[in-house]
């Protein structure tokens, strides 16, 4: 609801929020990190990010609120600077786009990393529903910041590593016990 209040905003003001994205290198676009991913450059951008957006968010929650919204922050932070450090001069990039990818990706990957059977299923069936969007992590369409797709996936694939660590280590001192010599 608050991107369409946003994006309400942005209209009325002629479009002046939607230049608040992330600029590339330059000390003003370091505030897009925070503000890029609630701005839209349109309501098609808006409506083509709603479904995914709610989908991919509310599977991320299923795991806990709070895991939840570490995911999304770290994906936001990873997403948003690496947008920063990599994109083209004199751009402005915007969208939720680079949530998006991030919460996909923690989803792909995050059972790989727990070996939990529930959430590697999971991330076959949201492969099988949301993985065509993968492309876009690759330069193709002029206009869309496939640097904010491509470090969005990676903030995901981040989260995942960086919230799985609890498991890992459980695992690790299972694996650990006494041990015996034949």
């Amino acid at each position: 609801m608050l991107l369409y209040v946003i994006e309400i905003v942005d209209q009325v003001s002629n479009d002046r929020l939607q230049r608040g994205g992330v600029e590339p290198r330059s000390l003003d676009g370091l505030w897009g990190i925070l503000f890029a991913p609630v701005l839209h450059g349109d309501w098609a951008h808006l409506f083509a990010n709603t479904v995914p957006l709610l989908v991919l968010g509310f599977l991320v929650l299923l795991s806990g609120i709070a895991r939840g919204l570490a995911a999304t922050g770290i994906v936001w932070v990873v997403g948003g600077l690496g947008t920063w450090l990599t994109g083209g001069s004199y751009t402005n990039h915007i969208g939720a786009s680079v949530l998006i990818f991030g919460l996909l990706a923690y989803l792909l990957v995050r059972g790989v990393f727990t070996r939990n059977f529930g959430q590697i299923l999971l991330g076959i069936v949201v492969f099988v529903f949301y993985g065509g969007l993968l492309w876009g992590v690759l330069p193709s369409t002029p206009g869309v910041s496939w640097q904010g797709h491509l470090f969005g996936a990676v903030g995901g694939v981040a989260a995942a590593w960086l919230l799985s660590a609890d498991a890992r280590k459980q695992r690790n001192r299972k694996s650990v016990g006494p041990q015996s010599f034949v």
